[in-house]
């Protein structure tokens, strides 16, 4: 199948474009940076999704994965405006198969910086109106809500005791998820899962249904 992933020159997105390497797929990734990937099968654009005009013609992709976002940054622009964009122009056809939205668990929660906050909460609702809209083609869109996973951009929690302790005591899994981790996420919901969609999955170790039952 032809898969598009965004931000697939590092973390969770470059994650996922191997992964689907891995499994014999045919991937075109779309990045502000260059490519860190050298495969046969994938073909790489530098393209920041916020500029539509930017956009190259591809062929009807079977699969689309929305990853690409920043932290703290155009937050909303890139986040939510341009997974709109991208997914407007190369997800919503006959012949798709399922799209999915990498989110956070933020959009749950709201604890985050207030605009990725928002961001990524318009994300999960736009996953529904997709869901909606490709159901005619037997198609599916969900998004994967993430909570820590390890990554560069993380590193500035991790790499800190004082802070990474604090996160493990909030954690009842005490770990975060690794890309590869993600990435099985990514390929779960988008090839073998086919019934499950229009929803916003959770996936964060437990950290935002972490209760202690107080009694004594």
């Amino acid at each position: 199948m032809k898969i598009l992933v965004t931000g697939s020159s590092s973390g969770i997105g470059k994650g996922i474009a191997e992964k689907f390497l891995l499994e014999g797929h045919e991937v075109t990734g779309f990045d502000v940076n260059p490519a860190t990937i050298e495969h046969k099968s994938y073909k790489h654009y530098i393209v920041d999704i916020r500029d539509k005009e930017a956009y190259p013609d591809l062929p009807p992709v079977d699969i689309l994965i929305n990853n690409a976002g920043v932290q703290n940054g155009d937050d909303i622009g890139v986040n939510l405006k341009g997974t709109i964009s991208v997914t407007e122009r190369y997800g919503i056809h006959e012949g798709i198969k399922s799209v999915l939205m990498i989110g956070s668990a933020s959009a749950q929660t709201g604890s985050e910086f207030p605009e990725y906050a928002a961001s990524k909460g318009g994300v999960t609702t736009y996953a529904k109106n997709v869901a909606l809209r490709i159901a005619k083609y037997g198609a599916t869109c969900n998004s994967l809500d993430l909570g820590g996973v390890e990554t560069e951009l993380n590193a500035p929690v991790m790499n800190d005791e004082r802070l990474w302790n604090r996160i493990m005591e909030l954690t009842p899994l005490k770990r975060w998820m690794s890309v590869s981790e993600a990435a099985d996420w990514a390929y779960f919901m988008t090839v073998t899962n086919r019934f499950c969609t229009g929803q916003n999955i959770l996936i964060d170790g437990l950290e935002a249904g972490n209760a202690e039952f107080v009694w004594t």
